[in-house]
């Protein structure tokens, strides 16, 4: 039976690096969330933030990849900011697999910074705001970033894992 990890966290904080990461280190299948959202026109701000329905249609489309993944016996690494309870939540009751949610934490000024160096960054404003978003609730283990190599992080989040031999 497969197994999946989930890491979550506000913009600029490195999921996208650690998760390609840790699928790699696992031989697991990667799914990025933010990638569906823009692929399929469902990365639209409204207010301040992307809906928690448009990030639901997000987990659907990934549901079939994800449970193909699973039911071959593949680890499955997603990533996205999570910042809507209800979107972890539908994500989880409808991939009824083992599993572990990790949370990345960083400051605010490491995540403007990174973003400051990506070619499509979404801007200073838009990273205070997800980063608000995303610190309203904890979800999982969480992984402190700060001064650490994303290689480092990767290995810690592997360290944590149960072992799925059992």
């Amino acid at each position: 039976m497969g197994y999946y990890i989930i890491i979550r966290g506000p913009a600029g904080v490195g999921k996208t690096t650690i998760a390609k990461a840790v699928a790699g280190r696992l031989k697991g299948h990667y799914i990025s969330i933010d990638h569906i959202l823009k692929q399929n026109g469902l990365d639209v701000i409204e207010g301040k933030w992307i809906t928690e329905g448009n990030f639901i249609k997000a987990n659907e489309l990934a549901l079939k990849d994800a449970v193909r993944m699973l039911d071959r016996g593949t680890m499955v690494v997603l990533d996205g900011n999570f910042y809507h309870k209800g979107q972890l939540e539908h994500l989880k009751m409808n991939l009824p697999y083992r599993h572990m949610v990790f949370t990345l934490k960083a400051d605010v000024q490491n995540c403007i910074k990174r973003d400051k160096e990506r070619p499509d960054g979404i801007g200073e404003e838009a990273i205070k705001a997800v980063f608000i978003l995303v610190d309203c609730f904890d979800a999982g283990t969480a992984i402190q970033t700060k001064g650490k190599t994303a290689d480092q992080i990767g290995k810690e989040i592997v360290s944590k894992l149960p072992d799925l031999s059992v």
